[in-house]
């Protein structure tokens, strides 16, 4: 049986399963994936998060941070990837005014219980009229919701208020 071959589109849970000895190197790689150890998250967020979107939730480089799993395993370095995942707004843009916040989700308990909130949060988002703002408070940058509300054209800003809280403000704007 051939081994997965580690891409900066592969996912946490998949690399986990594949080369569980791989957990150690990533929390040594940034300790916000700790995190890994925690069975619920281990579950939910790492079937759904690519080895690209973790490393800007560990603010790493993807191409070091795949070629340092890479040689773990004994695979190949890659060279410099086009791919190397989205910007994420962290700058506060001009559009946002705290006023017009019609809606705070606070993402953490759901993701402490094992859920996804990634359908709720979406759910709120589509249903944003111009100029309104969400506001979704999570416990890291939720790269996977991220990723999807830009493909889907809505403008977000990243806020990191501490190591355990990121603030998320999406909005639509036209």
């Amino acid at each position: 049986m051939s081994k997965l071959t580690i891409t900066p589109k592969t996912k946490i849970y998949d690399l986990l399963d594949a080369y569980p000895e791989l957990e150690d190197v990533l929390i040594g790689l940034a300790p916000q994936f700790k995190k890994l150890k925690n069975p619920v998250l281990r579950k939910t967020i790492t079937k759904i998060t690519s080895l690209s979107q973790a490393a800007t939730i560990g603010g790493l480089n993807v191409e070091e941070m795949i070629n340092v799993l890479r040689k773990e395993v004994g695979q190949e370095e890659i060279g410099s990837l086009t791919e190397s995942g989205a910007t994420y707004q962290t700058e506060q843009p001009g559009w946002f005014d705290a006023t017009k916040v019609t809606q705070s989700i606070d993402i953490r308990e759901m993701l402490h219980a094992g859920e996804q909130p990634v359908h709720e949060v979406l759910s709120a988002v589509k249903k944003l009229k111009d100029k309104e703002i969400l506001e979704v408070i999570a416990p890291f940058i939720p790269a996977p919701l991220l990723d999807k509300s830009l493909s889907m054209n809505y403008q977000h800003w990243l806020k990191k208020e501490s190591a355990e809280k990121v603030v998320i403000y999406f909005a639509k704007i036209d």
